[in-house]
């Protein structure tokens, strides 16, 4: 088995790109333009196969998989898959999705997608035909409450924050409020004493 390795597609692999989508008779033009989301494969330096990844939100699919040499195809896939985890964890992906029917993806634990994984599908990509596959990574309502729990705490230690220190700031208007009159009564007790004593001639 010859070494794989698995690196972001450039635009030095479009002529093999190209040739693999229309030898599958894939809209090429499109695909062109999503050549950034492509990973591919080599072996010994040759180019051997690719497999789109596309993220969306929290949300991530698999898409135009193909290979030039189907005999390195699992390897490739599993290659692949150890790439597209690290991505996943980085952009932090929730869930996977993909129409791609190779039994390596049911094996890796991707699963038909049922009605209630289906209202989790993004707007965006419901107009593809053909049945989907899905693979949780996370659980998205477990995150979700704990982000919600971890917010309203902050949220609670944020009220009792500002109203410490509008408490405080009540308790030093009190504090000038009171030192204020002090000042003035001392004051006008002063002039006071000064007319009795001191009388204008």
């Amino acid at each position: 088995m010859p070494t794989l390795n698995i690196r972001r597609a450039t635009v030095d692999d479009l002529p093999a790109l190209l040739a693999l989508w229309r030898a599958a008779q894939w809209p090429t033009a499109e695909l062109e333009n999503r050549l950034t989301e492509f990973q591919v494969a080599e072996a010994d330096g040759q180019f051997v196969g690719a497999l789109g990844f596309e993220i969306l939100r929290q949300h991530a699919r698999l898409h135009s998989e193909d290979y030039a040499d189907f005999g390195l195809a699992d390897a490739a896939r599993e290659r692949f898959w150890g790439r597209i985890e690290k991505l996943a964890a980085n952009h932090g992906v929730f869930r996977v999705w993909t129409q791609e029917t190779s039994p390596f993806w049911a094996h890796w634990g991707f699963q038909p997608a049922e009605a209630e994984a289906l209202e989790r599908l993004p707007e965006e990509w419901k107009a593809y035909p053909g049945p989907w596959r899905t693979l949780e990574l996370k659980n998205e309502e477990v995150i979700t409450t704990a982000l919600g729990t971890q917010f309203a705490g902050f949220m609670d230690s944020e009220k009792q924050q500002t109203a410490q220190v509008s408490a405080q700031a009540r308790n030093l208007r009190r504090i000038f409020t009171i030192l204020f009159f002090a000042v003035g009564i001392g004051l006008c007790a002063y002039a006071f004493y000064l007319l009795r004593h001191h009388p204008l001639r």
